[in-house]
């Protein structure tokens, strides 16, 4: 269903995802684009100096700040599933989210969503047991945060449950199985790599709340806030391009937090 050009919708991208000396993402051109930033918590990526400058950077820009919570996987960058104890997981959900909250806080801009980040982020999707614990995490963090994810997925249900506004996401530049879920990274054409493709996809994904899928079906993906990975080579210049197209389609980008 075509949406009015009147939509508003949210850009996030992943920032911070670097440690000490090695850095991956260009945190500051990259909050020159987007309205939303999901920020590493120091699992997956980002120690206490990168959460600071970014939470810093984000609030000089007036752009949110989101929790990316992960696995405890700083050599797999997060994008290895593990079979962590929902006690454990909860734990360390709020424990990320409270680091960051120091840093976001101390920049004037608190933080203002929770979004898991790859591993954690997938398994959460269909895995009753680990979006239960991550939602317990948001909880335990005692902020009421809303939770950024998949449509249709365990993790938003759980989030709803407990009361927690959920904030539904869209990836331009993933492909998608003909039930509206990621393709596994690993498997080929998971990623999109074509810059005209991605463009055109998130337009439609904003505009029709659709999009074509491996399978060439098109499938619903009514998003409110589009992804833009920051650790995508040429990012920037496709957040630009991606942000301009929206634009000159109608439609309005603006945070949703």
């Amino acid at each position: 269903m075509t949406r009015s050009a009147t939509t508003s919708i949210d850009l996030n991208a992943d920032l911070g995802e670097g440690f000490g000396h090695w850095r991956l993402t260009d945190d500051e051109q990259l909050l020159s684009v987007v309205t939303s930033a999901n920020v590493a918590c120091g699992f997956h990526a980002g120690d206490p100096a990168i959460m600071r400058r970014v939470c810093a950077l984000a609030a000089e820009r007036g752009v949110r700040i989101g929790a990316q919570v992960s696995y405890r996987d700083l050599a797999g960058f997060g994008r290895r599933s593990m079979d962590v104890p929902s006690d454990e997981l909860t734990a360390e959900v709020a424990y990320q989210i409270g680091a960051l909250e120091v840093f976001a806080r101390a920049a004037g801009s608190p933080v203002s969503y929770v979004k898991p980040h790859g591993a954690l982020y997938n398994r959460a999707v269909h895995d009753e047991e680990q979006a239960a614990a991550v939602v317990e995490g948001v909880l335990l963090a005692g902020t009421g945060l809303p939770v950024l994810g998949l449509p249709g997925s365990r993790l938003l249900a759980a989030a709803e449950r407990a009361g927690l506004p959920v904030v539904t996401e869209a990836f331009a530049d993933r492909a998608y199985t003909p039930g509206a879920t990621l393709v596994p990274r690993g498997r080929d054409g998971a990623v999109v790599s074509d810059p005209d493709a991605v463009v055109a996809r998130a337009v439609s994904m904003a505009l029709d709340g659709t999009v074509v899928s491996e399978s060439g079906e098109r499938v619903a993906v009514g998003a409110g806030s589009l992804c833009l990975h920051g650790d995508t080579p040429g990012a920037v210049d496709l957040a630009r391009r991606v942000r301009a197209a929206l634009e000159a389609a109608g439609v309005s980008v603006a945070a949703f937090a």
